[in-house]
């Protein structure tokens, strides 16, 4: 059996959840009180390039251990039915993340179909991670 193209698959998984554009999100930041905006990039991804200011950093691969309340890695600001929006550098973990996140029990769950990079090529604000961070970049 070939392998699946994952590029197909994302476009396929799109269909099946919530997809918001970057004006969407403004919308959303300014009206939502409680949205909370996860940034599923790796911790270098945030350092080198920023992210989406009031983001909260959850790698990837830790989400659903975050998310879990009966997980010991649990953190408090995942809530069963708060509006939660993920993202990630172009859009492809983040639908995952939030496929992830509705197996769960999750319900009020989306992402940001143009990512990170839409944010900031839209000329959006970006917060710099790096002045405040403990991780940097070491030059080899």
């Amino acid at each position: 059996m070939p392998i699946k193209n994952v590029f197909q698959d994302l476009e396929a998984k799109k269909a099946h959840i919530e997809n918001l554009s970057i004006d969407d999100l403004v919308r959303e930041m300014e009206s939502e009180d409680d949205l909370l905006l996860v940034d599923l990039r790796e911790i270098q991804e945030r350092v080198d390039l920023g992210t989406i200011p009031g983001s909260k950093h959850v790698p990837r691969g830790m989400l659903e251990f975050w998310a879990d309340p009966s997980s010991p890695y649990y953190r408090d600001w995942f809530q069963e039915h708060r509006r939660t929006v993920v993202f990630c550098a172009g859009g492809g973990r983040s639908v995952l993340a939030v496929l992830a996140l509705a197996d769960m029990g999750f319900t009020n769950v989306a992402h940001v179909e143009e990512g990170f990079r839409g944010w900031k090529e839209s000329g959006r604000t970006v917060e710099d991670v790096a002045a405040t961070s403990r991780w940097i970049r070491r030059e080899t």
